[in-house]
């Protein structure tokens, strides 16, 4: 099994962000991940995942835009969006999931 896997198969809440680094939008959350890993600590874990270098697991999970957010908790997708989003709003649908 994959790192990727075990990670993703926690109890934990893991908000995968699936991003590419030509992208504008996905290096303006950089500093707003930031910011929700800082807020929600050791309760949550954020993963970045390139899309150029990882498209298989672009592929599997359908994302077809970036940045494509998804939360995992025991291996399932719990949610999923695609752009740019606040820090508010990602912090409150993580919260959901603690």
């Amino acid at each position: 099994m994959s790192a990727f896997s075990d990670l993703i198969n926690s109890d934990q809440p893991v908000l995968v962000d699936f991003y590419a680094d030509w992208c504008g939008p996905c290096k303006t959350m950089a500093p707003v991940l930031k910011n929700v890993a800082g807020k929600l600590g050791d309760k949550v874990k954020i993963i970045k995942v390139d899309v150029d270098k990882n498209p298989a697991a672009a592929a599997k999970y359908n994302v077809r835009s970036i940045p494509t957010f998804i939360i995992f908790k025991k291996g399932q997708i719990k949610w999923q969006q695609s752009g740019a989003l606040p820090e508010g709003m990602l912090v409150d649908v993580l919260k959901g999931f603690v």
